[in-house]
């Protein structure tokens, strides 16, 4: 993790509450994730304010969601092996808690909170912005904040590639079917996108074709 944090602050914040409840009723990191979960945004928040200067609140609010959300932080988590320390209880250990999404995002953003607490907001602001960066800019490269279908109109629209179209087809019975779309630009057939509605499948669709798309040379 490249910082220290005291031995009875750093267990706290890896204290899940089933461990807790097992254990006598200790105390959990539910105080410490609350204080982190507040940290986090408005460093995050901060960090977007100051990246994207021309994104007005509509785009930096959906693209502080891509990166703060459950399943980003459990993915930040994983890298950092937090599951492997977190003190959970019999429970959640036979139930694969260690690898859960929510327990490892709200220990993470428990130990944020630990990070405040030791060393103040300037260390915790390093810490999270080396954690956070690549997502950062992965977001970023993906549309900031914009929807896929959006994101990839305004960047045909910037090539001169013309408008995308869409075509559809349905899977499957009434009560369970799936959808594949394919982006269609400029005489260019993309990738397929699946789903469980149109606007999925477009999505994914749409995100495909900008992959593509980012990796050329404009």
């Amino acid at each position: 993790m490249g910082i220290s944090v005291s031995a009875e602050l750093l267990e706290l914040a890896l204290t899940h509450r089933s461990f807790a409840y097992e254990s006598g009723g200790l105390p959990t990191n539910e105080r410490l994730e609350f204080l982190g979960d507040s940290v986090l945004g408005l460093i995050i928040t901060q960090e977007l304010y100051s990246k994207f200067p021309d994104l007005d609140e509509s785009r930096l609010s959906p693209l502080r969601s891509g990166v703060v959300n459950t399943k980003a932080l459990a993915v930040i988590a994983r890298q950092l092996s937090l599951g492997d320390y977190v003190r959970i209880g019999k429970g959640e250990e036979s139930s694969g808690g260690r690898d859960k999404n929510s327990i490892l995002a709200d220990s993470l953003e428990a130990l944020v909170g630990a990070i405040y607490l030791e060393h103040g907001l300037e260390v915790a602001t390093a810490k999270v912005l080396q954690w956070f960066g690549p997502l950062i800019e992965s977001a970023n490269a993906q549309g900031a904040g914009i929807d896929g279908k959006t994101a990839l109109q305004e960047l045909a629209a910037a090539r001169n590639l013309g408008v995308p179209e869409y075509e559809i087809e349905e899977f499957g019975p009434d009560h369970d079917k799936s959808f594949t779309a394919v982006v269609l630009l400029s005489g260019e057939r993309f990738a397929p996108g699946s789903g469980k509605s149109k606007r999925e499948a477009e999505q994914v669709a749409a995100k495909l074709a900008l992959e593509v798309l980012h990796a050329r040379t404009s």
